[in-house]
């Protein structure tokens, strides 16, 4: 290829030659006004411009050629985790083991490049003997690796770690994605040491209220057989649970259920601990913190009636069939001594009343705005209670009343029902409902429909109303306790009328969060190593997100002290990113304002201690053994670090790499070629202009 281009070459130069010899001839070839040797340098100089300008036009392409030379990569990676600084070997001198590692650096970088990393829970640059990491994750920096050295010569990596990885996936798998060999350093000690530890504790953050909850907590023994120790739970400061353990087997390993009781609302703390062995490697395993929120989730529903009636029955009996309800009957005189705020939902049975007795109660309870349930009867007030509520209307009511069956209305979603629910009300007795012509506001939402005997009507029977985030609901009948005598007849396994009355408690009881500023943090739980990231709302009267105010934060810990932040805008909202924080229990409070009004906002989160460094003392060298074989590299003792070197250097697939860069150029583009011509042609046209031939 190099031949033939060089031979077109010629044979372009030689045609551009002739072109330029041509036209100098046929310009100067009789022309007497000259000298002699002037007309052959203005041919000469007209020769060559004519030459370079056709070469420029035909000449072929030239070949450039570059070359770069790429040296091997190494890249050493030191494990700065806790458990390396914890435990070592007899023996083991740690100034010379990081003399010895900077040594290995100096010497590979004489003929390589050399990279430095270390690496806990994340990969940093550098060496770091600090040993403070709270887990190791050697797959993140294989994964590091593989990212920013993916087209570069590595030559060879050197890996010194205990083998004791904790978090990420197994290094195995990330190994044959690096395509270089692997020179592990064996840290630590992988000989049993006498210690008992907890390894595990299994816990639901959150419970409720006076429930019992088990948790979980697996133990393990090493070169203990036949010792004696005890394991006890604390919470707040306070010992709620203690049960002994005999250790059988220098490897032991346990699981045993605590069962606990939350019987204080908030974020509890509970520590289970160990008692310690005589001789133990390490005690900081022994103890292990966790943080549980016990929430009130019970709700208060008030079950309002003028008199005794079998339907309250029914309707209380469901409700305390979930254990987070709790319901309350108030009958007669006593409802005008009953505090209706103290609730979260109210069911008015057939109240007001015909006489409408007890309207000192009724206004209270409407003025607060809470949840109700209508349920409709014949000792209903109906002309009340028309002028009580906007969302239907019973005109021309004359005290009657009429049978009604249940239809289950079609399109209903807010909670779902069995084919097997729906085959049961179809066969339930008629419910008792004030007769009337009946107007309902069209946004309501139908879950049953009225059968008058057999013909099915888009009267609703029970359904829903939301005004403005306030939820009501109406059932416009009573004899629910004939429905209930149909199921005990038919023997009926699961309570149909049971499951629709809990289902319409709960989504009446469930409140809108109509707050116009919020905060929450993006969890209740962090690990120690965990950025704290908070977001907040703030929304204008028309309840649309806006953001021009600022927002502070204040974070305070379990000792008291504050710590001060300011909230950064988003489009929309604001964002915070607070940093990792120290193991405990936190309270916030955000402020703000907008338009003259000041919005304040709290909430708690808790941070649990990282132990996974200490629930394994003994060193995975098998590990790194098998890491150095799969990826033709060698395992090293500490001792032997600056040997690595010598091994690097013999290896000769460790190699500088050259590249090869060809570039292709036209002639056209060299500029100083273009200044050459010009200089030509300036001169032979001011020798010709001066000689008069122009």
């Amino acid at each position: 290829m190099d031949s033939f281009f060089a031979g077109t070459s010629i044979l372009y130069f030689l045609g551009c030659l002739a072109l330029g010899v041509l036209y100098a001839w046929l310009l100067y070839r009789g022309n007497k006004n000259l000298e002699k040797k002037l007309q052959y340098g203005l041919a000469v100089i007209r020769i060559i411009s004519v030459t370079a300008i056709a070469w420029l036009l035909f000449a072929p392409l030239i070949k450039t050629l570059n070359y770069t030379l790429d040296k091997p990569v190494i890249i050493i990676g030191h494990d700065n985790s806790l458990s390396v600084g914890q435990v070592k070997t007899v023996g083991f001198d740690q100034k010379l083991y990081e003399k010895n590692l900077k040594s290995l650096q100096d010497k590979l970088s004489d003929k390589y490049e050399v990279k430095i990393y270390n690496f806990s829970d994340n990969v940093k640059d550098g060496f770091d003997f600090k040993n403070q990491g709270k887990l190791t994750d050697a797959s993140a920096f294989f994964q590091k690796m593989k990212d920013e050295y993916t087209n570069r010569n590595v030559g060879a990596i050197i890996l010194a770690t205990d083998g004791i990885f904790n978090h990420g996936g197994n290094p195995l798998y990330n190994i044959n994605q690096i395509n270089a060999p692997i020179y592990t350093v064996a840290l630590g000690d992988n000989i049993p040491k006498r210690d008992v530890l907890i390894s595990n504790v299994n816990y639901n953050n959150i419970v409720y209220l006076d429930d019992d909850f088990t948790i979980e907590v697996q133990i393990q023994a090493f070169q203990s057989d036949g010792e004696n120790t005890t394991i006890s739970v604390n919470q707040n400061g306070a010992k709620v649970n203690q049960q002994n353990i005999s250790i059988s087997g220098n490897s032991y390993v346990k699981t045993i259920p605590i069962k606990l009781h939350a019987g204080k609302i908030g974020v509890q703390k509970y520590t289970v601990q160990l008692n310690a062995l005589s001789n133990e490697i390490t005690t900081k395993n022994n103890t292990q913190t966790f943080y549980v929120e016990v929430i009130d989730g019970r709700q208060k529903v008030l079950l309002a009636a003028a008199a005794p009636h079998p339907d309250l029955g029914v309707l209380k009996e469901a409700i305390s069939f979930n254990k987070h309800y709790e319901a309350k009957l108030v009958l007669a005189d006593d409802l005008n001594t009953t505090d209706p705020s103290k609730f979260d939902l109210i069911v008015l049975y057939q109240l007001p009343d015909v006489q409408n007795a007890f309207s000192s109660f009724m206004q209270k309870t409407l003025i607060l705005k809470k949840p109700i349930w209508y349920v409709l009867g014949a000792q209903s007030g109906v002309n009340a209670f028309n002028q009580i509520q906007n969302q239907i209307n019973l005109a021309s009511a004359n005290g009657s009343v009429q049978e009604v069956y249940p239809d289950f209305a079609n399109g209903f979603t807010i909670f779902n029902f069995t084919e097997e629910n729906i085959k049961t009300f179809s066969n339930f007795d008629p419910l008792l409902a004030p007769f009337g012509r009946l107007t309902v506001n069209a946004s309501a939402t139908p879950v049953l429909n009225q059968r008058i005997g057999k013909i099915s009507t888009q009267q609703p029977l029970l359904f829903f109303t939301n005004e403005n985030g306030l939820k009501a609901g109406y059932l416009m009948g009573e004899g629910l306790w004939r429905w209930k005598l149909a199921e005990a007849e038919n023997e009926t396994p699961q309570s149909a009328l049971n499951d629709l009355i809990s289902k319409t408690i709960q989504y009446l009881s469930v409140k809108d969060d109509k707050r116009r500023f919020k905060v929450f943090t993006s969890k209740s739980a962090y690990d120690e190593n965990e950025s704290i990231q908070f977001n907040a709302t703030l929304y204008n009267e028309s309840y649309q997100p806006v953001n021009e105010s600022e927002v502070q934060l204040q974070i305070k810990n379990e000792a008291g002290k504050l710590f001060n932040y300011v909230f950064s805008k988003t489009e929309n909202g604001y964002q915070l990113d607070a940093g990792t924080m120290p193991a405990g229990n936190y309270s916030y409070v955000a402020n703000t304002s907008l338009g003259g009004k000041k919005f304040s906002a709290s909430g708690s989160f808790y941070v649990n201690a990282l132990i996974a460094e200490y629930q394994q003392t003994t060193a995975n060298h098998q590990l790194l053994n098998t890491i150095s074989k799969q990826s033709d590299g060698k395992f090293f003792i500490p001792n032997d670090l600056v040997k690595i070197a010598d091994e690097i250097l013999k290896n000769e697939n460790i190699k500088t790499i050259s590249y090869e860069d060809r570039k292709y150029d036209e002639l056209i583009n060299l500029k100083w070629l273009f200044g050459l011509i010009l200089i030509l042609l300036t001169t032979e046209w001011f020798l010709r202009k001066r000689n008069g031939e122009l």
